[in-house]
């Protein structure tokens, strides 16, 4: 081949769009028996790729053959039925085909101009799910509120803190640089990557207080109360509180009502982060963990976790757009337009911190018609249901005890033999290969995670899950000499 290359080649992308497909579709009927932690060793697949690109184009088949031959050795499944680690990142046909529409038609929605169709989309599904899940009027785009697409939640809780950080300081901290003295709080079981918003946004992680935790592990109010009055004793101005619904140790719930009383009475921004447990909100038994979110500032959910929606999608939903808006907005000349000048549309740059975005949209919108919104509550349901089940036979098992009470669909248990049997018991049943563990630290202790999210994950894999823990406890104990 000489010369410049065509982009896009009808009949040869068709062919090869089929056996793409092809793949997948194989992919998908084996993945139950492909070990779902990766067995490669470090460096194993940056070895078995050239050291140089190639000089000419190569045959299709030669590509695929190599996804078997280095790639797939070198993944954890996460779509595996047997996945149970973390949280779940699931995907879906829908979402998967709205993915590839979404790189198909290469869109830059960074404005309304840019492709009217991207922003629109989003806007209205971010209230479809808005009401799906009842949160609060101020949410919706038809007020002074609004929802975004962000990338994750670690990018939404860093947005959310950068508007705080502008709203507290009257917007003088973008024009005349931060001069310190602000104070954010977090429960001392939130996600790290509230850590990682308070370098970035210039507080500083000694300027983010952990608040204690009560015994099942949520955010204590009279402790976040204690702190902030400390802290403006000392001269300190308090402006942000994360606060957490669905915790990534246990999936702990902070108690929304008391600390957004506390964050109103004095002047704070609530954020609420709901990453996973946030698609809970579509069954109206399970919103009693959102009660107080009518309080919050801002709120952030990932319909990528549980949700069906292929990464990354997560909502981002604030009650004043303009003090988001504010924060991030910075308008050069060549991004001028009637339209945005004109106040007429959203123009979602201005919601983030980068520049581009792609159609995310698309996917929701895809996910939520080829569901239905009856179909996404009853795969949730059937998790809650395993989750359930998978508690009562740990709390049945004299070997076994579980460590929190089951929470939505996550299970916190360890084997009454101690920390260092129960990371030997991780260690071998993750090496195996049949399902895949991950674990946290609660209370100083070795804590397993069972979390049934996964899309294809049904009765039998849970049960499965539970028979090779049970049966590989059993033969450590044996091989140990401590016996049964």
């Amino acid at each position: 081949m000489n010369g410049r290359p065509q982009a896009f080649d009808p009949e040869p992308f068709r062919a090869q769009l089929l056996a793409l497909v092809d793949w997948i579709t194989r992919y998908y009927e084996r993945l139950p028996t492909l070990p779902v932690l990766s067995r490669v060793a470090p460096g194993e697949v940056f070895s078995a790729l050239p050291a140089s690109a190639p000089e000419l184009p190569e045959a299709f088949d030669a590509v695929l053959a190599d996804l078997d031959r280095i790639v797939v050795p070198g993944l954890t499944h996460w779509q595996s039925p047997n996945f149970f680690a973390y949280f779940p990142a699931n995907a879906s046909g829908p979402s998967m085909l709205a993915d590839l529409l979404s790189a198909a038609l290469g869109v830059q929605g960074m404005l309304w101009q840019t492709s009217p169709a991207c922003t629109e989309v989003e806007t209205r599904m971010l209230d479809w799910l808005a009401e799906a899940c009842a949160l609060p009027a101020a949410f919706r785009a038809g007020g002074a509120g609004g929802g975004v697409l962000q990338d994750s939640a670690s990018g939404a809780a860093l947005c959310a803190l950068i508007a705080a950080r502008e709203r507290a300081t009257g917007g003088r901290s973008n024009e005349q640089g931060y001069q310190g003295g602000l104070v954010a709080y977090t429960s001392s079981q939130a996600h790290s990557s509230l850590d990682k918003a308070v370098m970035l946004a210039g507080i500083g992680r000694a300027n983010l207080r952990k608040v204690a935790v009560d015994e099942r592990y949520a955010l204590d109010p009279a402790a976040l109360a204690s702190a902030i009055r400390e802290d403006r004793a000392r001269g300190l101005t308090p402006f942000f509180v994360c606060a957490t619904v669905g915790t990534t140790s246990s999936l702990a719930c902070d108690p929304l009502p008391a600390i957004g009383d506390i964050c109103r009475d004095e002047g704070l921004w609530l954020h609420v982060d709901a990453a996973m447990a946030g698609s809970a909100g579509l069954l109206p038994e399970a919103r009693a963990i959102f009660d107080g979110l009518e309080l919050a500032d801002s709120y952030c959910f990932n319909p990528h976790k549980w949700l069906l929606t292929n990464f990354d999608c997560s909502c981002f939903y604030v009650a004043r757009r303009r003090d988001l808006t504010s924060a991030l907005s910075i308008t050069p000349e060549y991004l001028r337009n009637e339209a945005s000048e004109a106040g007429e549309v959203f123009d979602y740059r201005d919601w983030q911190v980068p520049l581009g975005r792609r159609f995310r949209a698309l996917k929701l919108w895809f996910v939520l018609r080829g569901f239905g919104l009856a179909g996404l509550r009853a795969l949730l349901r059937e998790h809650l249901t395993l989750a359930q089940a998978f508690g009562r036979w740990v709390a049945a098992d004299p070997a076994f005890e579980l460590v929190t009470p089951v929470s939505l669909n996550l299970v916190c248990f360890r084997h009454r033999a101690g920390d260092d049997f129960t990371r030997r018991l991780q260690a071998r049943v993750n090496a195996e290969g049949r399902l895949f563990i991950s674990h946290t630290a609660l209370r100083g202790q070795h804590v397993l995670r069972l979390c049934v999210g996964q899309a294809a994950t049904e009765a039998s894999h849970v049960a499965a899950a539970w028979d090779t823990l049970r049966t590989t406890a059993r033969q450590l104990q044996e091989e140990e000499g401590q016996g049964t």
